[in-house]
């Protein structure tokens, strides 16, 4: 019981935050753009001297993304080629990863240096933690939340990421004339229903985190 009152808040605001991205995008994209989310993610990256990095079309729904990797920009058929407010919000946000990575922007570094620890703490830290309470093994216990401890600092370091990167978009949006400043609201629309995405996925990993370090010290009594 003490783990559902934990973890159904963040759980059902999860779920609002996936309804409202897609009823803020199907919504917004009924509002007509000059340019399709791919011209507009071009001219993005051209007026920033990003000339090399390509935009890709991928399958999927909202599959977006820019992969520092192979620095690429990812979009979606429906951001690619979609010619509303939507697509160039998406679209233009991707870019803003793609600055951030460019100008060597801090918290996209070390976001970058977590996920390999984060993917590891997703999965066996959970699994230490399991076996820990089942087993009745403290040092077992622990162990999990220190490793686990990678997801929720992976998540905490994402939320400037993710912010910085929309705030870019809107800006250069407006400054590069691809929208007017009124227009900002439309754009705004799916981007706060975005961010509300990564605050429900840190408020998880951080509920999920205490309720194992408060189970740990209550055993520990």
């Amino acid at each position: 019981m003490g783990y559902l009152l934990f973890l159904i808040p963040p759980f059902l605001l999860s779920l609002y935050a996936q309804w409202k991205v897609k009823s803020a995008f199907s919504e917004m994209s009924q509002v007509p753009a000059k340019m399709t989310g791919e011209q507009a993610a071009r001219r993005m990256l051209d007026a920033s001297g990003l000339h090399a990095i390509p935009i890709e079309r991928v399958p999927g729904e909202l599959s977006d993304h820019y992969d520092p990797g192979a620095k690429v920009v990812r979009l979606s058929q429906g951001v690619y080629d979609g010619r509303s407010m939507a697509s160039l919000g998406v679209a233009c946000h991707e870019v803003g990863h793609a600055l951030q990575d460019a100008h060597g922007y801090a918290p996209l570094v070390i976001r970058n240096l977590a996920v390999p620890a984060a993917n590891f703490g997703s999965s066996a830290g959970m699994i230490l933690l399991m076996m820990g309470i089942f087993m009745s093994i403290k040092p077992l216990l622990w162990l999990g939340i220190i490793v686990f401890s990678a997801v929720v600092f992976f998540q905490l370091i994402n939320l400037p990421v993710e912010f910085n990167a929309s705030s870019r978009a809107k800006e250069q949006l407006v400054s590069l004339g691809m929208i007017s400043d009124n227009d900002t609201y439309y754009v705004s629309r799916v981007l706060n229903a975005a961010a509300l995405t990564y605050v429900a996925a840190t408020l998880q990993a951080v509920m999920t985190l205490a309720y194992y370090v408060l189970t740990a010290l209550n055993d520990r009594r």
